[in-house]
């Protein structure tokens, strides 16, 4: 069944099952026809969002178990509404000892039942990356002991002994030496790490789910559910941390049905085409958000915002060579011995005695440096045809970083990567592609969004920064392939990962259509801050700026806003990795950082110039925002509204994006005169959405014919008898003297169209 529109919830301890429940009426009332529920498996203790699943086969007791559950599904569907759930099926977590699968492991080593499970190299003990210090350190601290069965490490992290030490009297260090696991210092863990996690988080294991038996055991749940109709669809979290994602979708699908939804979170890199023949109806939507997000901002603004940002920064590089140093220091830094191992694995497969390994280490990091897409799917006919494009792509972009006389070498790697080389490389492969999607991730998203910021609106999970703006015509282009593909794709322009709300994201683009007042805001606020003494970076100045300007309240400042911008500050002060990190912050420079904006949004003059600049930005950004939700209304897609985005979404990144929402405020809006106008129009647009759904599920797409400007946006959507007409005017409120034509109806003229706002629609 393909949901008419989706409502996504944040679940954990504090926001349950029952306070859903309670809400029902009011998704009822709004249109939606269906829930899209975060992960509900059992999660670590406490967990905020969900992820870190530790027992698959269960609901989570902190959000009211499948009692709570069950008992939410049947409101839902007393009023005919749905279920969507979020699976994550790549990785566990396997911290804090509540992972019953993993700590079998811990005690059985490969002869546990459960071995088969995770992603393991069996070759050595597992490494424990969990101590402070050295283990002979540790032990000589005596911060290692024993109680009953367990090892235990300062008091807090405890593991199963082995069956066969279980009582045993002796010596401490060789009982440890003996265990199916080594215990170590967190430190060793990008190098010496003998298991797949997720990314660089220690606590989450890598899941073998090619494997069908651990296929069926971590699915089985999930099948029963929508057996039972239950629900009716599922989000695949990270879909490309798998072995063979093409082949796990084709499997998921026929196990649930032609009639199941199923989405999956996929980030597509410049020029990859959507997952066409993978078994699923299309991503979760973070293409849509970046194909909306370029149509709003302003080409134009692109070489002044470029000058600003390198005046004040004093960093002159691209944000392609600012990528390109992250990957390399990435790959250096926290992915070495995962490196390692897909290196021995391609050493294994070489049989020409002219290329030695350490040829084979060249070629393969200089192609993960500058790999466009997370990664290639498969070795042969399960290998979407777009791989060998990218290859050829790849060919081209690494040529120059080749030393001389070895170009041979890569191709022999891209030559396994394509299933043309000789030997079986499925495992060197693997090794590749689950090595080249979070290099790809963490280069970008966690490392590059944070150093590189010419404007922050263009710095979000999956966007390409490279580029500010898009034309009219090539917006229209990916609309029609979009209803060509995957017409029942998610479209949505919030997340629980996104760097900064979507409203954030439109006052923001709204300066790229005012460069130079923007400019010089920056210089007369930059000057004010050298009165106070302080030794923060250029680069850091900036963003900092843009970010209280993107997220200002309209309430002012508050001391809740003070101390969200400061946590804002941190995490992004320590994910640029230049001048603090989470392995080594600098808190002397992360306090002077805390301090600059303690001092701004507590200068008067400042904070009055602020409201000011932003009341000036508010009718573009006003515009941005009504803009890009009506197109992720009326576009073809499923639209998914974010928890608490009907009202401003002015939030910041992860935890801020996750926070509590006041859901009686929106509950007394809805219908009301006095409800902001987005949240009226989304109402609206959900009412069109259920009284007309077959136009909006299946209608095609077709631009429609604009004369005498490039600020229009125009199209028609046709099922059978039936018409959605819509027009949105872009980057600027003044209306342009300007036709339109759409199909089938006569020509309209854009002032007349425009006369109410920047966004009109029509079914007819």
């Amino acid at each position: 069944m393909i949901p008419r529109a989706t409502y996504r919830m944040q679940f954990h301890k504090g926001f349950t099952f029952a306070d859903a429940e309670a809400l029902v009426p009011y998704l009822d009332r709004l249109g939606i026809s269906h829930l899209y529920a975060s992960p509900i498996t059992v999660a670590a203790a406490g967990s905020m969002h969900g992820y870190d699943v530790i027992d698959p086969t269960r609901i989570n007791p902190e959000l009211g178990g499948e009692d709570g559950f069950r008992s939410l599904v049947a409101a839902l569907q007393a009023r005919g509404l749905g279920v969507v759930i979020d699976i994550v099926p790549n990785h566990m977590g396997v911290a804090g000892g509540g992972n019953a699968w993993w700590n079998d492991v811990l005690a059985q080593g490969r002869a546990s039942e459960h071995a088969r499970v995770f992603d393991i190299d069996w070759s050595r003990p597992i490494l424990l990356p969990v101590l402070g210090d050295t283990l002979a350190a540790t032990l000589a601290n005596g911060d290692i002991t024993v109680e009953g069965d367990q090892i235990v490490a300062y008091g807090e992290h405890r593991f199963p002994i082995r069956l066969e030490d279980r009582g045993a009297t002796d010596d401490l260090a060789a009982l440890l030496d003996r265990q199916h696991y080594r215990l170590a210092s967190w430190r060793v863990a990008n190098d010496l790490l003998n298991w797949r996690r997720f990314f660089t988080v220690n606590d989450l294991a890598g899941v073998r789910i090619e494997d069908p038996a651990v296929f069926e055991a971590t699915h089985a749940l999930y099948f029963r559910l929508y057996d039972e109709g239950l629900i009716q669809g599922v989000r695949i979290d990270h879909v490309d941390g798998l072995t063979d994602p093409i082949g796990y979708c084709r499997r998921l699908r026929e196990r649930l049905g032609p009639d199941a939804w199923i989405v999956i979170e996929k980030i597509l890199g410049a020029g990859e085409g959507q997952p066409v023949g993978w078994g699923v109806d299309g991503t979760s939507g973070y293409d849509f958000m970046e194909q909306v997000a370029t149509l709003i901002h302003d080409p134009l603004g692109a070489l002044p915002l470029e000058e600003l940002w390198q005046d004040v920064s004093g960093r002159y590089q691209s944000f392609e060579t600012e990528e390109f140093e992250a990957r390399q220091d990435l790959l250096a830094w926290q992915f070495a011995g995962q490196l390692d191992g897909c290196v021995a694995a391609f050493v294994a497969l070489n049989t020409d005695e002219a290329v030695t390994p350490a040829m084979l280490r060249r070629a393969i990091e200089r192609l993960l440096w500058v790999f466009p897409v997370y990664r290639t799917y498969g070795t042969g006919d399960a290998a979407p045809a777009q791989d060998a494009a990218i290859r050829g792509s790849v060919r081209e972009r690494v040529a120059w970083l080749v030393p001389p006389g070895e170009a041979h070498v890569v191709d022999r790697i891209l030559a396994w990567l394509a299933g043309e080389g000789p030997g079986d490389a499925a495992d060197a492969v693997r090794r590749f592609q689950q090595l080249s999607a979070p290099i790809a991730a963490k280069a970008v998203e966690d490392t590059a969004f944070y150093r590189s910021g010419r404007l922050l609106s263009r710095n979000d999970v999956g966007f390409d920064a490279t580029i500010l703006g898009l034309p009219v015509d090539d917006f229209h282009r990916l609309m029609v392939e979009r209803a060509r593909d995957v017409p029942h794709a998610m479209l949505t322009t919030a997340t629980h990962d996104h760097k900064r709300g979507e409203d954030v994201r439109a006052r923001l683009a709204a300066i790229s259509t005012m460069p130079e007042a923007w400019a010089a805001r920056v210089e007369a606020w930059d000057a004010l801050s050298w009165g106070w003494g302080h030794d923060v970076d250029g680069g850091d100045r900036y963003m900092l700026l843009q970010t209280i300007v993107g997220a200002w309240p309209e309430s002012g400042v508050t001391p809740d806003f003070v101390e969200r911008v400061k946590a804002w500050q941190q995490k992004a002060l320590r994910e640029a990795k230049l001048r603090s990190s989470w392995e080594a912050p600098d808190e002397d420079y992360e306090q002077a950082a805390a301090a600059l904006a303690e001092a701004w949004l507590g200068d008067a003059r400042f904070v009055a110039e602020v409201g000011a600049f932003v009341a000036d930005l508010a009718p573009v950004a006003a515009a941005n925002t009504l803009v890009q939700t009506a197109l992720r209304y009326t576009l073809p897609g499923v639209p998914d509204l974010y928890q608490g985005t009907e009202f401003a979404d002015l939030t910041l990144v992860d935890p801020d994006n996750r926070r509590a929402v006041d859901y009686p405020a929106r509950e007394a809006a809805l219908g009301s005169d006095t409800a902001p106008a987005k949240f009226r129009l989304i109402a609206d647009l959900l009412a069109l959405r259920r009284a007309d759904p077959a136009l909006f599920a299946d209608g095609d797409y077709a631009p429609a014919g604009v004369e005498g400007s490039d600020r229009i946006l125009a199209f028609t959507r046709s099922a059978g008898d039936r018409r959605l007409r819509v027009a949105v005017l872009i980057r600027g409120t003044d209306v342009p003297d300007a036709t339109i034509r759409f199909a089938d109806a006569p020509v309209a003229s854009a002032p007349s169209i425009f006369a109410a706002g920047p966004v009109w629609y029509e079914v007819a």
